[in-house]
């Protein structure tokens, strides 16, 4: 079992989490966000935030929802996370639902969870007017993040915290009073999907105290940290590390404008610390390099970074002054990336970390809250996702010859069940507790683990092989003018899989890199790129035919690949 890193205070439950943090960061910038009037920041303090919580609460216990589902949708925003503490934390169960949803699916999941209050940006005020209309929900209330004053049997927000604080001030205290059961469900969370398959992950406070504290003890956060919360917040890996994680420390979050604003945002907002997914950390990474290129400093940069990788196992750290300029250009405050959702390419990390910039891996699930492993900033193994956190158990389940099987866990964090759905309960969680993550890995003899792709995806081929479309893709996306790939077996008509790409490409870095602009010739050119990364591989593993195309995959709202929905444009 490994060993934590750092003491951290122990927290019974996300109400034990903030009572904490606001004792001893009273006046500390919980959020800081950008006001209506161009230029302006406003800051939001724990003191303030735990008034919001305490307010909200009170006032949705008033309109009858204690102990009832309260659904959130939006944007990153305020009022989404108060929303959500003030709902677990002594009214009932929040359901955060994915802002991408469209209507249909939306409405389907809100007649699954059984919510009887949503609470919306102004985004979804179409949506939640034609819900108002069927009237074939178990809702009552619709309470709007944007409207100054209720209207139309729509509850403002902004009304409801007024209505809380005059509850409170007049001695209702009994949201303040309400003991958390940290056992039972308090939050649910579903899968990705489609509506008819996604899962709803049924976690307590127990799960998610027990994870953000596995988290500290292996991860130094400070309290003067600042957190740009980029990926959507119904997301159980922004949720648990972008969100609570820095509120759990007294650090404070920034609400990033935009994917094309994330490097503006970095500067203008003194960020020190970024969860995200590895594709955007690739990009990033690219358009660094690309950029000290241009500048006729590669040749300079690469020799610093040796040097610099030299002296750092001697005790010396250089790379803040050596990098000053790449430093600048990302915000001279930043300090620490932090990579999951999907396989990392290891040479992005070693360039972060080379620059100066450390970049960890990290891996979990929807249900086990989420983070499993994690790798620190003292011991790594480029490749790997670090070791287990401390409470949890893992292993692998009948290894093949190198080791490769399906990785089990177990521990605090692994989710209640699936509600209403003890079948895959189940399939997923086995008699003796262990939770079948459905991704294949090998563990070495020191403990870290190696992810070589998701059991369902891998090809088995009809000699027996194994190939993990994960590896290849992560190779390909080091071409010059790939922006994204996805790697497939096609089936052929003796039962065979014949290995192939569908390659997304940047026409103007096409261009540039190999003066080709016709999708011909960039086919052409992508396929001599591809056959030199076969030759470094097995035959069995050969990359036999490629597809091009300037169309983005379709992904998730987390940034990963539909692989089932793609693989169905392809066959037709």
């Amino acid at each position: 079992m490994r060993e934590p890193l750092y003491k951290v205070e122990k927290i019974t439950d996300l109400k034990d989490m903030i009572n904490k943090s606001v004792e001893k960061f009273s006046d500390r910038p919980a959020y800081v966000f950008k006001t209506e009037k161009k230029g302006e920041f406003k800051e939001i303090t724990y003191k303030q935030l735990k008034n919001d919580i305490d307010s909200l609460g009170t006032a949705l216990i008033n309109l009858g929802l204690e102990g009832k589902r309260v659904a959130v949708i939006g944007e990153n925003r305020y009022e989404w996370g108060v929303t959500y503490l003030a709902v677990v934390n002594g009214t009932g169960t929040i359901v955060p639902l994915d802002k991408a949803l469209p209507e249909n699916e939306i409405e389907s999941l809100i007649i699954r969870s059984g919510v009887e209050a949503i609470v919306y940006s102004n985004k979804y005020n179409e949506i939640m007017n034609d819900l108002k209309e069927k009237k074939n929900t178990d809702l009552k209330y619709f309470i709007s993040m944007d409207l100054d004053e209720s209207e139309n049997g729509i509850i403002s927000f902004k009304k409801l915290l007024t209505r809380g604080k005059e509850l409170l001030e007049n001695g209702d205290k009994r949201f303040i009073d309400a003991k958390i059961n940290v056992e039972e469900m308090r939050i649910m969370l579903f899968t990705s999907g489609t509506t008819s398959k996604s899962k709803a992950v049924m976690l307590s406070h127990k799960n998610i105290a027990s994870n953000l504290m596995d988290i500290s003890s292996v991860l130094k956060v400070r309290e003067d940290d600042r957190f740009l919360s980029f990926l959507p917040l119904h997301h159980t890996f922004e949720c648990t590390t972008g969100f609570l994680l820095p509120l759990s420390v007294g650090a404070s979050i920034a609400f990033c404008d935009g994917i094309r604003h994330i490097a503006e945002n970095i500067k203008e907002y003194d960020i020190t610390f970024m969860v995200s997914v590895p594709v955007l950390y690739e990009n990033m990474c690219k358009k660094i390099m690309k950029s000290i290129k241009d500048q006729g400093k590669g040749t300079t940069v690469n020799v610093g970074m040796k040097v610099s990788n030299a002296l750092l196992k001697v005790g010396l750290d250089i790379r803040g002054k050596l990098f000053k300029q790449v430093h600048d250009s990302l915000g001279s405050k930043l300090r620490l990336l932090v990579a999951g959702g999907a396989a990392l390419d290891p040479d992005t990390e070693k360039t972060f970390n080379s620059l100066g910039i450390n970049m960890v891996q990290g891996y979990g699930l929807t249900e086990s809250s989420p983070v499993i492993a994690v790798e620190d900033d003292k011991y790594k193994k480029i490749g790997s996702i670090g070791k287990a956190l401390p409470t949890l158990d893992v292993k692998i389940d009948e290894p093949n010859e190198e080791g490769i099987g399906e990785l089990l866990v177990k521990g605090p964090t692994i989710m209640l069940g699936y509600y209403e759905n003890e079948e895959a309960t189940k399939e997923t969680i086995d008699k003796e507790g262990w939770l079948h993550t459905g991704d294949l890995a090998k563990i070495d003899k020191d403990g870290f683990i190696f992810i070589t792709g998701r059991k369902k995806f891998v090809i088995v081929l009809k000699n027996g092989k194994n190939v993990y479309p994960e590896e290849l893709e992560i190779l390909i996306n080091k071409i010059a003018g790939v922006k994204e790939c996805f790697v497939y077996g096609k089936p052929e008509d003796d039962g065979d899989y014949k290995i192939s790409a569908k390659i997304v490409y940047d026409k103007e870095i096409m261009k540039e890199a190999y003066g080709v602009e016709e999708e011909k010739d960039i086919k052409e050119k992508l396929w001599q790129e591809v056959k030199a990364i076969n030759k470094t591989m097995p035959k069995y593993k050969y990359i036999k035919g490629i597809i091009v195309t300037e169309e983005e995959l379709i992904k998730t709202t987390t940034r990963k690949v539909k692989r089932n929905v793609e693989m169905k444009k392809i066959v037709m």
